[in-house]
């Protein structure tokens, strides 16, 4: 095979940028950070992606001011703009780009959120996208629902209705249902347009949709999550997963896992796009990216930071502690309230996670900071453009992803260099588009377009 064939055949590498907000990822104190909340931040980002020949642009969603004993603290979200009126003014100031944003199926309804969503798919001529994410913690539910939450069992019966009943409220337009004949002065080509009934044990709704069939159809629907049950929902509903990025070995896993999943529910090889999140630091040498990444790091899990990372295992107070010190020596408090708030945990058990904590810490005689160093750094690609793009095209080209959804420490310019440097030399090896050829982001990232409504 001739190397034009074989560029020609490369997976084509999917790429969404992802502003992060206020956490331990991003250095809001770094002097060339900027505002979370200012709109330009956000152009500056979208548009950068765009410059490169990004998919989407992505963001994450907080539904409440996390909590460290009973007060706000400084490594959250504060007073981000709300994403639906933010993607409509990117739709404005972008042209290919595709706004794909994260709404909760706990404490939202499938009318409001599925109009807005059409509403954004007609404004942005095509490009709208849902994350769906769920929720069972009742300190962010009491913001939002009678009773304060869901049975964690509960959230992905309650999300499976939700997608089911929007896709119902979608389809209830035919795409050529408004006639608009001027002549006759005939609107509608049936009478029955936008009529629906859902009855399931979550929602039981029946009306009229108000707004006819957007560009997509349906927004592409993308789902956060790698649990058994979540890997099922991705499977059966969604577009495309965002994942922790993992090893080689396991990701390659996980992949065949969702794609045999997605089949067994008569879905098409390649159905559900795998985009794990990642971050880039780049340098001219690899000894300068090696450095800047260690710099970073420092700065994203200082000792403060890195004290409120080990106290959501812990669940207590461990401002006593010393952060360049061994871990605590007490365990973890599981039968007291929750002293970090509004913060999703991935430890389950948390004195099985302290013991193991323990044991890597004696192994390589970490300190509490390199501990949380160790356990909550971001998963990086380090190294010169070149090392950066053979590694995240690699990686795709086997399996290991469909593509990454990109975050940087520093907001809104982190995405420059990385389109600047390494988005060519991806183009150069025919991985990636040097122009869009789409309309919509399902043309973008090649998913077919939903069946439609009927007749």
């Amino acid at each position: 095979m001739s190397a034009e064939a074989q560029r020609q055949h490369k997976k084509q590498i999917v790429l969404g940028a992802f502003v992060n907000g206020v956490n331990h990822t991003t250095v809001w104190s770094d002097p060339q950070a900027g505002s979370q909340i200012d709109f330009s931040t956000f152009r500056h980002v979208a548009q950068t992606a765009e410059r490169g020949k990004f998919d989407f642009f992505f963001l994450a969603e907080g539904l409440a001011l996390r909590e460290r004993g009973g007060r706000v603290f400084d490594q959250d979200i504060v007073g981000r703009p709300d994403t639906f009126p933010l993607l409509a003014a990117l739709a404005a100031v972008t042209e290919h780009l595709g706004l794909v944003g994260t709404f909760n199926a706990t404490f939202n309804e499938p009318y409001e959120l599925a109009k807005q969503l059409a509403s954004l798919d007609h404004l942005s001529g095509g490009r709208a996208g849902w994350n769906v994410v769920t929720s069972f913690d009742a300190f962010t539910g009491r913001n939002f629902r009678r009773g304060g939450f869901l049975h964690r069992d509960d959230r992905y019966v309650r999300a499976q209705e939700f997608l089911a009943a929007a896709r119902q409220l979608w389809d209830s337009w035919a795409a050529d249902a408004v006639a608009a004949d001027k002549e006759s002065g005939a609107f509608l080509r049936r009478a029955d347009a936008g009529a629906f009934a859902y009855s399931g044990k979550q929602f039981g709704i029946e009306g009229r949709f108000a707004t006819p069939r957007s560009p997509q159809g349906h927004p592409v629907i993308l789902q956060a999550g790698g649990s058994p049950q979540g890997r099922d929902f991705a499977a059966g509903g969604a577009d495309a997963v965002f994942c922790p990025l993992q090893p080689l070995d396991k990701a390659r896993e996980f992949y065949h896992d969702v794609q045999a999943r997605a089949a067994r529910q008569g879905r098409a090889p390649g159905s559900v796009k795998l985009l794990p999140s990642a971050h880039v630091v780049l340098g001219e040498t690899e000894e300068e990216a090696v450095e800047r990444h260690r710099d970073i790091v420092l700065r994203q899990i200082s000792g403060k930071t890195a004290q409120i990372l080990l106290e959501t295992v812990w669940n207590r107070d461990l401002s006593g502690y010393d952060p360049d010190g061994p871990l605590p020596d007490v365990e973890p408090g599981t039968d007291e309230p929750r002293f970090i708030q509004g913060r999703a945990s991935i430890f389950q058990d948390a004195r099985k996670t302290v013991a193991q904590w323990r044991e890597i810490a004696e192994a390589h005689r970490y300190s509490l900071r390199e501990l949380a160093i160790h356990v909550f750094g971001r998963a990086e690609f380090v190294g010169t453009p070149t090392r950066i793009a053979d590694e995240l095209d690699d990686f795709v080209q086997r399996d290991g992803s469909d593509g990454y959804i990109l975050g940087s420490h520093l907001v809104p310019s982190g995405l420059d260099e990385f389109v600047d440097k390494v988005v060519p030399l991806l183009q150069e090896r025919g991985s990636l588009r040097t122009e869009y050829t789409g309309s919509t982001l399902r043309d973008n990232l090649g998913i077919p377009a939903p069946a439609g409504a009927d007749g």
